[in-house]
């Protein structure tokens, strides 16, 4: 029957042994069939011979693949597996360096079939080459075939990595290290170590610790790690050749090795991460090589980056849809004719408040390029990974009036594609770049989840610049300035990067900005804060005067009762000579000037000995006084005038400020108009200087001449 035996082709190794057919009957015992054979050829003892697949793997017939065999197979009679890897054991140990290089040929082919691997472990075949390989006596050849067979008879994962000394390791690590290591050797040597990393969670130290003090070995490895990630972008392009093409069974199979590769993907990265946080210095080498796996990595972004949005596309609009239910918490209304206009009307509404421009159809808003569909996979992993937040900032902000709401889709948009040209996606990587930053390493999904604290960001910038649609780009260059300054401080985690842009608020921006134009090299030369003291003193005055004139104007202030507030009011103002102020009550608030002779309350500014402003004013102790966020100022007969800048005194005994515009004038604010007034000034007067490199120090003055026997004719 052929389910019961197959008809085969019998070879021996022997020489002077004819070819045969042999019926191979399944179920025979392998051990009877060889006997017969033996037999049949007049040899010895049967347990010295094995049959064997006569094509290019060589593989030994087993009870286990013997099912394996077919009708026409060519089969080989051979010495048992036991019987050759004793052989071979004793070969490769050979004093002649061409018997011993022969030796190990056959061992590295032979180590591919799983039972020769078994036999050859059990005679601790794996000791004999590893202390091989650490004798450090084999070079060229000999060590390359040593490395292979070692590869091959470990791929079978019969015995465990852990069994390695750190000193084998380090034998394997000066070999990449090696300059003029051989090519075999070199990749030989990289997956050694490769799989020790992936098998092995005490060797994996063990490597990590090596890798890190050998710089070489480290720009390799990290080498190696980036042809992966090219393979893998090889494989997804396969991929989805290979699905257009319905190729189920091929699928099944690129997609499993797929799965594989992302694992070590991961493993790679969890390798970065400790590479990074390891307090030795990482060198010019190794920057640049994690900037080079760096800009591969976002790299992968660049299709979905240049992708539009097809309007037409239901499945993509499914998406926009999905970010609508979970903002607002809404199901897909029933599709009768009825409700056509209903939810037409409803979803431009709910459209407008997620803050897309077409409010109508918002996938034409990712019809741009860059970002395309980047940004609404940025979108959408920011709805179901921070569902809090997302809801937070969609709500608040369709809650606002129309002129100061955020937002949402155009911001993310535009967010994207920022972000898209600060991390250079699609771009080439530099061959002297270094600039790489360790956050990026800690999360699978970096970059969504770096668009995920920017968006929050740049909510939260919006709502401190108070800012308006026409602030729109305003709002994205401060942003852009947050964030570049804190990755120029290489956070070394996303919390960490997030902790930064907190401590850089829109107000902080503005002081950074300032104080960096102030500390020009230019403007911290001594001929500069020379003349800054100079003028100093006009500007003082120039403030005085215009504080005193502001006194000598006066103002006018509704009169406060402790029930309610009247509608009468009451004036105070500064006499010209600034020795009295004058101040009394007016039925209706005045359209200009009161006259001092209509103010029939004086006080002498002799008198005023000192004032209590804020919280220390007594008054502001009073019940709602502070929940009403008021400006309390109290001056008594015991309040005094400091260098002309003073506080009005209302006739009972205090008064409470509710308008900053009146408040300024009444609150010191010397120091920041001084600040402005003093910028200015010194601007204007270098504008004739600009481009001119002014010198530290003055020139020379000359020496006196030697007499003023001279004249000078003025005609």
């Amino acid at each position: 029957s052929p389910l019961s035996a197959k008809l085969c082709i019998l070879k021996s190794s022997q020489e002077g042994k004819l070819n045969v057919a042999l019926f191979f009957q399944q179920k025979k015992p392998l051990s009877a069939i060889i006997k017969e054979v033996c037999d049949g050829w007049s040899l010895g003892s049967n347990e010295n011979f094995a049959l064997q697949i006569a094509d290019s793997t060589n593989f030994y017939i087993t009870e286990k693949n013997r099912n394996n065999i077919k009708n026409g197979s060519i089969l080989r009679l051979t010495t048992s597996p036991y019987q050759t890897a004793l052989q071979l054991h004793e070969r490769i140990q050979s004093s002649s360096m061409d018997a011993k290089l022969e030796a190990l040929k056959d061992l590295a082919n032979a180590s591919r079939d799983i039972t020769f691997a078994q036999e050859f472990i059990n005679l601790d075949g794996i000791s004999l080459l590893t202390q091989m390989v650490e004798s450090g006596t084999d070079f060229g050849d000999l060590l390359s075939f040593t490395l292979t067979a070692f590869v091959e008879l470990m791929d079978h994962g019969i015995i465990s990595w852990d069994t390695f000394s750190v000193a084998f390791i380090k034998k394997i690590a000066s070999f990449v290290n090696k300059s003029a290591m051989d090519t075999a050797v070199l990749q030989r040597s990289l997956a050694i170590l490769e799989s020790m990393v992936l098998n092995s969670q005490d060797l994996y130290h063990k490597v990590i610790n090596v890798v890190l003090v050998t710089p070489h070995l480290l720009l390799n490895f990290l080498i190696f790690c980036l042809f992966l990630l090219l393979f893998l972008l090889f494989l997804q392009e396969m991929a989805h050749i290979l699905a257009q093409k319905q190729l189920r069974s091929i699928i099944l199979t690129v997609s499993s090795f797929l799965l594989a590769v992302f694992s070590n993907l991961k493993n790679i990265y969890h390798f970065v991460q400790n590479v990074i946080r390891n307090p030795t210095p990482i060198n010019d080498e190794m920057a640049h090589q994690l900037y080079v796996l760096q800009v591969l990595t976002f790299n992968l972004l660049e299709d979905r980056m240049m992708t539009k949005m097809d309007p037409q596309d239901q499945a993509q609009r499914d998406i926009i849809f999905e970010l609508r239910r979970i903002a607002f918490d809404v199901e897909c209304e029933p599709n009768n004719s009825g409700s056509i206009e209903k939810r037409k009307s409803m979803y431009t509404r709910d459209y407008k408040k997620l803050g897309f421009i077409n409010h109508v159809n918002p996938a034409v808003d990712f019809t741009q390029i860059p970002p395309g569909m980047l940004a609404l996979d940025n979108m959408l992993y920011f709805a179901r990974h921070h569902q809090d937040a997302y809801i937070r900032i969609v709500l608040e902000n369709s809650s606002r009036e129309d002129k100061h709401e955020c937002p949402f889709g155009r911001s993310s948009i535009e967010l994207t594609k920022m972000l898209c040209e600060i991390l250079k996606v699609g771009e080439l990587p530099s061959e002297n770049c270094h600039d790489f930053h360790p956050m990026f390493f800690t999360h699978d999904r970096s970059f969504a989840e770096f668009f995920c604290i920017c968006i929050q960001l740049l909510n939260k910038t919006w709502k401190e610049m108070r800012a308006t649609n026409e602030d729109f780009n305003k709002v994205m260059q401060v942003v852009r300035e947050q964030i570049m300054r804190a990755l120029s401080l290489k956070p070394n985690s996303l919390d960490q990067f997030k902790s930064r842009l907190q401590n850089l608020s829109y107000t902080e921006i503005l002081k950074i900005r300032q104080s960096e134009r102030m500390n020009q090299e230019d403007f911290q030369s001594r001929p500069i804060l020379e003349l800054r003291e100079k003028i100093q003193p006009e500007i003082m005055e120039l403030i005085k005067q215009q504080r005193l004139n502001r006194l000598c104007d006066g103002t006018c202030f509704r009169k406060i009762s402790s029930r309610r507030r009247q509608d009468k009011f009451w004036y105070c103002r500064l006499s010209p000579n600034h020795k009295v102020l004058h101040y009394g009550d007016l039925e209706e608030s005045p359209q200009g000037e009161v006259p001092h002779d209509s103010l029939q309350d004086k006080l002498p500014v002799a008198d005023i000995k000192a004032v209590i402003t804020g919280k220390d004013c007594p008054h502001m102790k009073e019940k709602g006084a502070l929940k009403q966020n008021k400006v309390c100022v109290c001056v008594y007969p015991i309040c005094y005038i400091n260098s002309g800048f003073m506080i009005l005194y209302p006739p009972s005994g205090h008064f409470i400020l509710t308008h900053s515009f009146i408040s300024d004038f009444f609150i010191d604010y010397t120091k920041s108009d001084l600040d402005t007034l003093l910028s200015m000034e010194m601007k204007l007067r270098l504008l004739d200087l600009e481009n001119i490199q002014i010198p530290d120090a003055p020139p020379p003055i000359p020496k006196e001449p030697s007499n003023y026997d001279f004249v000078y004719d003025c005609n």
